[in-house]
């Protein structure tokens, strides 16, 4: 799983988030103690910060893979960049998921939702939001909507989401596993970073996007109320991982990253109107 996709673009990672109703405990004993907890099972998570609203604990970010864990007052999340295997993927995320409730002191009933998000970049210079449109768009009817003489794609992330009662993805109606926690939400997600500079004194519009930054595409899944027991968090994760990864190879890689890709490769800059 992760070595193939990471193959497809420049950086991938899978992040977990799990929200509570109520605030967080934030004292000094208390969060220290959860840190070295997670620190005794991944010895490189040795950098502790301290932002503005959040509490932090990271490995180098040289490291691969690159995990981090994030408290903040209501959630709790987790990180794991570039993993090489699948195991190294959700490791981090399972570990957060069978201790911290027991640091922070949290009942299932306090639990709003666990979601999963996996998400890939793609360096791409140029206007990210035509090359998006050139690459999922030019030749479906949504293109007409762009096609007026001097227009010039300025915003275009376009975001899916779903509800999914029948998890069986194969043959559209039935014979899919139900989720005994309730139905599950996705979101697909294209997320560009490019800016345009003011126009020129000639009237011309110059594209630019920040060395370095790339182009997004998230899948992120969401259950609300999870589990009934505390012990049941960890199989929610591993339900939301099997889902996850059959979202990605069947609708994301196919629907979304590759043609992406093969229009940055092509060198599509998105330099222009479609």
């Amino acid at each position: 799983m992760a070595s193939s996709w990471r193959a497809l673009c420049s950086d991938f990672y899978v992040n977990q988030k799990l929200a509570v109703k109520l605030d967080l405990p934030r004292s000094r004993e208390t969060v220290l103690d959860l840190f070295e907890r997670v620190r005794r099972e991944f010895p490189g998570m040795q950098s502790f910060k301290r932002y503005k609203d959040e509490l932090a604990l990271e490995s180098p970010t040289s490291d691969e893979p690159h995990r981090w864990l994030a408290i903040r007052s209501n959630t709790i999340r987790s990180g794991v960049v570039n993993p090489p295997h699948g195991e190294d993927a959700y490791g981090l995320h399972g570990c957060v998921l069978e201790v911290t409730p027991y640091f922070l002191s949290i009942s299932p009933l306090d639990v709003e939702y666990l979601e999963l998000l996996y998400g890939f970049d793609l360096a791409a210079g140029g206007n990210h939001n035509a090359i998006v449109a050139n690459a999922l768009i030019s030749s479906s009817p949504l293109a007409s909507l762009l096609d007026v003489p001097g227009a010039h794609p300025i915003d275009f992330q376009p975001v899916f989401g779903l509800r999914l009662h029948d998890l069986g993805l194969e043959g559209g109606n039935g014979g899919g596993e139900r989720w005994s926690g309730g139905p599950v939400e996705a979101h697909f997600e294209v997320k560009t970073r490019s800016a345009e500079r003011p126009p020129a004194a000639n009237g011309d519009i110059h594209d630019h996007v920040s060395e370095g930054e790339p182009i997004s595409v998230y899948l992120t899944l969401r259950i609300h109320d999870p589990a009934q027991e505390l012990r049941e968090l960890p199989e929610a994760l591993h339900r939301l991982s099997e889902l996850g990864e059959r979202l990605v190879e069947t609708r994301l890689v196919p629907g979304l990253l590759a043609p992406l890709r093969e229009e940055i490769l092509s060198g599509g800059h998105g330099t222009g109107a479609l």
